[in-house]
């Protein structure tokens, strides 16, 4: 039995049986447009630093205290919110969704593509405007996943679209073939 030709730029399917790698379709983030607060933040304090280091504003305030208080400034209101959003990571395969995030303690959420689940994309005014959307992964056993803030929302509804039908075909495909899945 042979295969068909690779149809509107998909790659070839693997014969009936045969391991199928797994690939990295997609690795992201949440969109940056988080940070612009933070961003507003830091150039805010620089420039306040900046400007009344050597001439303070009331005389009992010092240079030393000054910088003191915009290193506070810088960390809990920039550093803090930048580690938060870079913890958070979305992984697509094309066997399946990886949600991870935390800082100490991991969180890890798997979804495969093989059992089928819906995605629906739900976008607010601002997403809209940045392009962004926040993305829910239901397969109707498990709490649905919630991927929010996603860049790009469109297309990467798209894509898990796509890669949920070819993944049901293959299975399909393998288990009339007589096998239970790919081997390795």
């Amino acid at each position: 039995m042979t295969e068909p030709g690779s149809i509107g730029g998909r790659p070839l399917t693997p014969a009936p049986g045969s391991p199928v790698p797994e690939l990295l379709i997609a690795r992201m983030h949440p969109h940056a447009r988080r940070l612009f607060w933070s961003a507003l933040v830091l150039i805010a304090t620089a420039a306040a630093v900046g400007w009344f280091t050597g001439n303070p504003p009331v005389p009992w305030l010092t240079d030393l205290m000054l910088w003191l208080a915009g290193a506070i400034i810088v960390v809990l209101l920039v550093l803090v919110p930048y580690v938060i959003w870079s913890t958070r990571r979305v992984t697509i395969t094309t066997r399946r969704v990886i949600v991870a995030d935390g800082l100490f303690s991991r969180r890890r959420r798997e979804l495969s593509h093989a059992r089928g689940y819906t995605v629906s994309l739900r976008r607010g005014p601002l997403q809209r405007l940045w392009g962004s959307g926040t993305l829910t992964l239901s397969n109707g056993v498990e709490p649905p996943l919630h991927l929010t803030d996603v860049p790009h929302a469109r297309l990467v509804h798209e894509v898990l679209v796509d890669q949920v039908e070819v993944n049901q075909i293959l299975a399909h495909r393998d288990q009339q073939a007589g096998t239970t899945g790919p081997l390795i």
